[in-house]
C-alpha cells in the first residue's frame, strides 16, 4: 500500500470514528489490514493536516480540516459532524450563524464548504462560531431549518 493510499484510509477513518490517541489509530489501521507504526501514524497525521479538536463532553479527537475540494463529502459525514459539533443555529436575512465548542468551527466550515449544499454560498469560520451565507435562491431563514434538521437541533 503506497503513503498516499494509507493516508487517505486514515482520512477516512478519521471521518468515521471519534479517533482520541495515535495508538487507537494504529489499530484502528491493523484492523483495516494496515501495518503501520505509531511514528508512521504520527507523520501521516501531520501530512494530512489533522489537528486534534475538542468535542462536547470534553474529549479530544483528530480531524482533517478540508479535503481537496474535488471530494465532496457525502450528506451522512454532514449529518455526524454537525450532530457532533453544532450546539446553536440563528440566521438573520440571508446569514445564518453556527455554534459550536470552542475550537471545532473550522471543522464545521470544512465540512459545509465540502458538501456543496445548494443554498449555501460560503462559510466564515472562526474558533466557535460559523458564519453561512445564503444564496438569493434560499433565505437565512430556510437555510438555518435545514441546517437546524441536519444537525438534529429540530
Amino acid at each position: 500500500m503506497s503513503k498516499r493510499q494509507r493516508q487517505h484510509v486514515i482520512g477516512q477513518l478519521l471521518a468515521d470514528h471519534a479517533v482520541t490517541s495515535q495508538a487507537q489509530l494504529v489499530e484502528l489501521l491493523a484492523a483495516a489490514g494496515i501495518d503501520a507504526a505509531q511514528a508512521t501514524v504520527s507523520r501521516d497525521l501531520e501530512e494530512i493536516g489533522a489537528v486534534k479538536v475538542r468535542v462536547p463532553g470534553g474529549d479530544t479527537v483528530y480531524a482533517v480540516p478540508e479535503l481537496p475540494t474535488e471530494q465532496h463529502l457525502p450528506e451522512d459525514h454532514l449529518r455526524r459532524v454537525l450532530g457532533e459539533w453544532v450546539v446553536e443555529v440563528a440566521h438573520s436575512h440571508n446569514i445564518v450563524m453556527m455554534r459550536t465548542p470552542p475550537g471545532s468551527a473550522h471543522v464545521v466550515g470544512s465540512a459545509l464548504d465540502r458538501r456543496g449544499m445548494p443554498g449555501v454560498l460560503g462559510t466564515v469560520a472562526g474558533d466557535d462560531t460559523i458564519m453561512v451565507v445564503a444564496a438569493e435562491t434560499t433565505t437565512g431563514a430556510e437555510l438555518a431549518a435545514t441546517l437546524r434538521e441536519i444537525a438534529g437541533l429540530e
